[in-house]
């Protein structure tokens, strides 16, 4: 949870829905082809939904706070447009003077995506593993490639877009159609766009963008399979979870043959690609935040501190922790038992924060009160709702009052089940106080170091004794894209993350 994104969240409870687009068939130009087809959207339409979505992910997950690195990423991304469809002389006036973004966003996740309409994000996460400016030249041509392709707009029509089904606002246990990772304050809109899933076509079509836009730039596009190497040994350690840049693409194994027989192709053409940038893209990243971000809310030992905001409160045992920018979501074992904890910077009051949530369609009051915990301030009340699958739940809402914010607990569970619950509710929020350890307080998070390898030695020894914030050995081998037993050249620089 980041102090950055405080605001207001309305609870969805009716949690799956239909999504309205307002856009039709349309018959327009594929900048990439030159050839006319079907589009869910008109350009105009695909620019205008980019925008509205735009304002939501920098909300979502905030910009990552270097300007320096972010000039970088958006000027090489910027450079890479200049030899893309989009902006070649055949090309419509429609698409050449259609505007690109380029942001950076503060999650440790790795990823990178487009919208439609010219918005490209890559995360802090994604930067920590490239080992050059050729793999992110790479990376940024492929999302250029959707976006030129007009990929979102393909699959609204070959999807029915109009008639699927997203998940918005908070969601219930997986018996209700929970998703801990899944958890975001989107529109319906934007969550469609976000997930809305390329086909392998469309993910091959962009690789090969990607290589051709990096290629014409003169980048060793043939570097692009490496960081794909690496997104396939992340998917290994995290026990077969995909990372989003591989979710319905291509094979890992298939881009890292393809990537280089495709840069070979345009190296036949007359395309040198001897620009690789590893010392400027290594000084770009050190100092980059590696890994969750303890400022922003972290859990130990049983307790969920916020060293920011100056809070803390404790963790049910059994519960599982999702820290969100926007909110922290707790969950029981078999996910039927949910706590919201989010930060309210409309209402004025605790008592108005309650009136708020209980004045939504669809929840019926029961009873509501004054209430205090630690000598605060609050408000709470208990309500029931009907969950997709018409199961009533029982919910309980509290609001406290901390430091001038309205702090906001709501739990939730079957009305048959909430009983079983409620005393680990009652645990969560009367435990909420005021932050004092002066260790947590001043925690600082883990950073990229640069380092060169003091000798030549296999990875694993070069490694230091103590890894900071559950970082494995293994974890640092995928960063640097080595194996642990790989001999390192004394010299060769290595990032290290650091916790000072």
């Amino acid at each position: 949870m980041k102090r950055m994104n405080v605001r207001s969240f309305s609870i969805t409870l009716m949690l799956a829905f239909a999504v309205v687009v307002s856009g039709c068939i349309t018959l327009e130009k594929n900048p990439v082809s030159g050839n006319k087809r079907a589009f869910g959207y008109s350009w105009e339409e695909e620019v205008k939904l980019g925008n509205q979505a735009d304002k939501e992910i920098v909300a979502q997950y905030g910009l990552y706070q270097n300007e320096e690195l972010s000039s970088y990423v958006s000027d090489l991304g910027q450079s890479l447009l200049e030899v893309s469809h989009l902006r070649r002389e055949d090309t419509p006036q429609q698409f050449r003077e259609t505007e690109f973004t380029f942001r950076v966003l503060d999650s440790p996740v790795v990823n990178a995506f487009a919208l439609p309409g010219g918005f490209v994000y890559v995360t802090r996460g994604l930067l920590a593993h490239l080992n050059n400016e050729a793999q992110l030249a790479v990376v940024l041509g492929h999302e250029i490639g959707h976006v030129a392709a007009r990929h979102s707009s393909q699959r609204a029509v070959e999807q029915q877009v109009g008639q699927l089904a997203v998940i918005g606002g908070a969601v219930i246990g997986q018996s209700l159609g929970y998703d801990g990772g899944s958890i975001l304050q989107l529109s319906s809109q934007t969550a469609q766009l976000m997930f809305l899933k390329y086909s392998r076509d469309h993910e091959r079509e962009s690789d090969a963008l990607g290589v051709e836009y990096s290629a014409m730039k003169n980048y060793q596009a043939a570097e692009g399979a490496e960081f794909f190497n690496s997104l396939e040994r992340i998917s290994k350690t995290s026990g077969g979870g995909v990372p989003t840049l591989l979710s319905s693409h291509p094979d890992p194994g298939e881009r890292e043959k393809t990537i280089p027989e495709l840069a070979e192709k345009w190296k036949e053409k007359g395309y040198e690609q001897t620009i690789l940038d590893d010392e400027e893209f290594m000084s770009m990243i050190e100092g980059i935040i590696f890994g969750n971000n303890p400022r922003q809310g972290f859990e130990r030992d049983g307790m969920f501190y916020h060293p920011d905001l100056k809070f803390q409160f404790p963790v049910p045992a059994g519960f599982q922790v999702y820290n969100q920018p926007s909110a922290v979501i707790m969950v029981n074992e078999e996910q039927t038992a949910i706590n919201q904890f989010t930060i309210d910077s409309q209402s004025n009051s605790s008592e108005s924060s309650v009136q708020s949530f209980l004045g939504q369609e669809g929840v019926t009051t029961l009873d509501q009160e004054s209430y205090s915990v630690n000598g605060l301030n609050g408000y709470q009340a208990f309500a029931t709702a009907l969950s997709q699958d018409s199961t009533e739940l029982m919910i309980q809402v509290t609001a406290i009052e901390f430091q001038n914010m309205i702090y906001s607990f709501i739990s939730y569970a079957s009305s048959t089940q909430f009983s079983d619950y409620e005393s680990r509710f009652a645990e969560i929020r009367e435990g909420f106080s005021e932050l004092n350890d002066a260790s947590i307080l001043g925690i600082d998070p883990v950073r990229i170091n640069l380092k060169p390898a003091s000798r030549s030695a296999s990875f694993a020894d070069l490694l230091p004794a103590e890894l900071p914030m559950d970082i494995s050995a293994l974890d640092l081998a995928i960063i640097n894209q080595v194996d642990l037993d790989e001999m390192i050249e004394e010299g060769r620089v290595l990032k290290i993350p650091v916790q000072r």
